[in-house]
């Protein structure tokens, strides 16, 4: 079995408001769904993604108002990358963040990808990835209403990177039962560390790469705003999770057991660094329950949770998503 590359990743904001004009109205992704976090529902949950949040386009938060600072260490998902079309969105998006006031470093060379790492307000650590070079798993595709040129849009996930202290036992997991194969390397971002590892998966290509980087002279992170929560991979189906569901019961690893999340079905489980993993169907997908043209712009619950509505909306501090449009 071979996961098809990277599904969602999701992340922690302390303020969705805020959240939701920095991913819109910055980096001019689609806000996909308006939901909350189905393990505590006094809580938004915020996908944003390509055109209709196609799988591996997705980029999630949850947002925890009362949350601490993440701080910074190992046993953590501490890089996401976004994919764009080539190098001259990289120079399109340095030009943006210089005019949005955003955080960012030069333009460099990362596993032979032109890269542009960036932070969001609350400290979020984030890397344009430019698929000028890029072969394998295919992007998402433009959306006719982001604020950037489609030529220049962010169009899905680009490697996730990892930080652990020890590998060992990681690269196991990545590669006897996850079944990813080790494609390169690329110097270490920190003197003296050993080189940053690449592994990949199905037909590769940033869009199903996982980095994973090896640190001696960090803490064990502490996740708060600003961190990342899960990184998550795709399945095809319900059958084939349910198939990866019997592979992980049989090494021994704890697990959720299969979860029913409506937008597509899941299995949860920490691999040996406390790093949470996800597996995750392509479907049923975003615009199940909400047209196409007005994802995002209304609550969305899944079935499940639509008899409770009035109590959840009455918890949630208002988030206006709604997009002007010109009457004809």
């Amino acid at each position: 079995m071979q996961f098809k590359g990277i599904h969602h990743v999701s992340a922690i904001t302390s303020s969705a408001g805020k959240n939701y004009d920095f991913y819109t109205k910055v980096l001019g992704m689609r806000l996909v769904k308006k939901s909350v976090n189905q393990d505590d529902i006094s809580v938004y949950h915020l996908y944003y993604g390509d055109y209709k949040g196609s799988p591996g386009t997705a980029l999630t938060f949850f947002e925890f108002p009362d949350t601490r600072p993440n701080v910074e260490g190992v046993s953590s998902i501490s890089l996401i990358s976004l994919r764009v079309q080539n190098d001259a969105a990289l120079h399109h998006f340095q030009k943006r963040f210089e005019d949005f006031g955003v955080w960012q470093e030069p333009i460099r060379e990362r596993a032979g990808r032109k890269t542009l790492y960036f932070k969001d307000p609350e400290g979020q650590r984030l890397m344009l990835v430019s698929d000028e070079t890029n072969v394998g798993v295919a992007a998402g595709k433009p959306w006719d209403k982001s604020p950037v040129e489609a030529k220049f849009q962010i169009l899905g996930l680009g490697p996730v990177r990892l930080t652990v202290k020890d590998p060992e036992n990681t690269i196991l997991t990545l590669t006897r039962l996850m079944n990813f194969r080790e494609t390169g390397s690329y110097e270490a971002e920190m003197p003296g560390q050993p080189p940053i590892q690449v592994f990949s998966t199905g037909e590769g290509g940033s869009g199903a790469e996982i980095h994973l980087e090896t640190r001696s002279d960090l803490p064990f992170e502490r996740q708060g705003y600003g961190g990342v929560h899960h990184v998550a991979f795709r399945v095809e189906d319900e059958t084939e999770l349910r198939q990866w569901i019997d592979t992980v019961n049989q090494v021994g690893f704890r697990n959720s057991g299969f979860v029913e999340r409506f937008y597509f079905k899941s299995l949860y489980f920490r691999e040996p660094n406390g790093i949470l993993f996800e597996l995750a169907t392509d479907g049923p997908g975003f615009d199940t329950d909400e047209e196409l043209e007005y994802l995002g712009e209304s609550l969305s619950l899944p079935p499940f949770l639509e008899n409770r509505r009035a109590y959840i909306e009455k918890q949630l501090r208002p988030l206006n998503t709604k997009l002007a449009r010109v009457r004809t």
